[in-house]
């Protein structure tokens, strides 16, 4: 089982003293969450891709460079790729470049994203999402096991003898996850090509995650990558702690009534009841992410979000003391001892290395 964090690097007020990060400042922010992750025993740290403000991770794969020369141990993964934006060759040679500097510490999350205007400013139709994830991602799962490469499609020009380069470290493409919130035809592409299912799981009730994972976990078997709960999937979720669970709540409200994403809808109440949202003790985290097994099935990465909204990074440093502390380590053996053999590990670049050369 992995635990780790995902970061959307939003540039937003601090609403109990009105200061704003600049953006140099919250991406060097960003740099010290990974590192203090790795100190408190996380595995993995991935960053969303975003190319409009309030947000500043436009380019992950230099984000996680950095970050891969200053940790030894963590997993860099991004929290969405733009399947459908990005060009897949560009794709194909960045995470292949970052798994040779990051000695195969890498993985990456393939997703269309949430923001509209994103589609023009690339030169794409955001009509075309669901058909432009299929086709780049057809290239891309191409490009990183051929070494010669002749592609024709509908949506970039053609390849002639084509090698991206550098070539996967060891021969091993980076796993792939598939990022999706509502669709179904995401859970469809993970399940035909063995990839790994990543559910976003913070603004929905979890019966709508449900209908996308036990799709996932069908599909994968139908398509012969082994029995519905060897589906690798991952989740995401929500979290604020102190000690005492009223003074998480207290110095959360604001934070969460100003939030881009959440102020002006639901109660901080009503949202942590009907969603995955946890705002307590880390008892009260460790309680509610035991639930989700119950609910999803044995599953093989956590990753949660703690520095959104405007937190001061001081305070997401503290988060992140309580998860390495208190709540990880009950969670690893929870989870751990519950999990039948069959049941596959989290994949990684030694794991998937190792299955290659058998």
């Amino acid at each position: 089982m992995q635990f780790g964090i995902f970061t959307v690097g939003d540039v937003t007020p601090d609403p109990t003293t009105g200061q704003v990060p600049t953006e140099a400042e919250r991406i060097k922010s960003m740099v010290a969450i990974a590192e203090k992750a790795e100190e408190v025993g996380l595995d993995v740290f991935a960053t969303g891709e975003h190319h409009n403000p309030p947000f500043v991770p436009s380019s992950p794969t230099t984000m996680l460079g950095y970050v891969a020369a200053r940790t030894r141990r963590l997993v860099l993964s991004t929290s969405t790729t733009l399947i459908t934006t990005n060009d897949p060759v560009k794709i194909a040679e960045d995470f292949a470049m970052l798994q040779h500097l990051a000695d195969g510490r890498v993985d990456l999350m393939l997703g269309r994203g949430n923001t509209a205007p994103v589609y023009p400013w690339f030169g794409q139709d955001i009509r075309q999402g669901i058909p432009l994830a299929i086709e780049n991602y057809h290239l891309l799962y191409r490009l990183w096991r051929e070494d010669v490469v002749d592609w024709e499609g509908r949506f970039r020009t053609p390849l002639q003898g084509f090698t991206s380069t550098p070539r996967p470290l060891d021969g091993v493409p980076p796993f792939v996850w598939h990022g999706s919130i509502r669709s179904p035809e995401i859970a469809e592409q993970a399940a035909y090509y063995g990839d790994g299912f990543f559910a976003n799981h913070i603004f929905w009730p979890k019966e709508h995650f449900q209908r996308l994972i036990e799709l996932y976990r069908q599909r994968y078997e139908h398509h012969g990558h082994g029995s519905a709960d060897q589906a690798i999937v991952g989740l995401g979720g929500h979290v604020f702690m102190r000690h005492n669970s009223q003074d998480a709540v207290r110095e959360f409200r604001p934070y969460f009534d100003h939030a881009p994403v959440y102020g002006g809808g639901p109660s901080l109440e009503e949202f942590a009841e009907q969603t995955p949202l946890t705002v307590g003790s880390p008892q009260q985290v460790i309680d509610k992410t035991l639930t989700f097994r119950e609910h999803f099935g044995d599953y093989q990465r956590q990753l949660f979000l703690i520095d959104h909204a405007g937190l001061p990074l001081k305070t997401v440093l503290e988060q992140l003391d309580l998860l390495g502390e208190e709540v990880v380590p009950v969670l690893r053996r929870e989870l751990d001892a519950k999990r039948p053999a069959h049941v596959p590990a989290a994949p990684t670049h030694e794991s998937l290395r190792t299955e290659s050369v058998r």
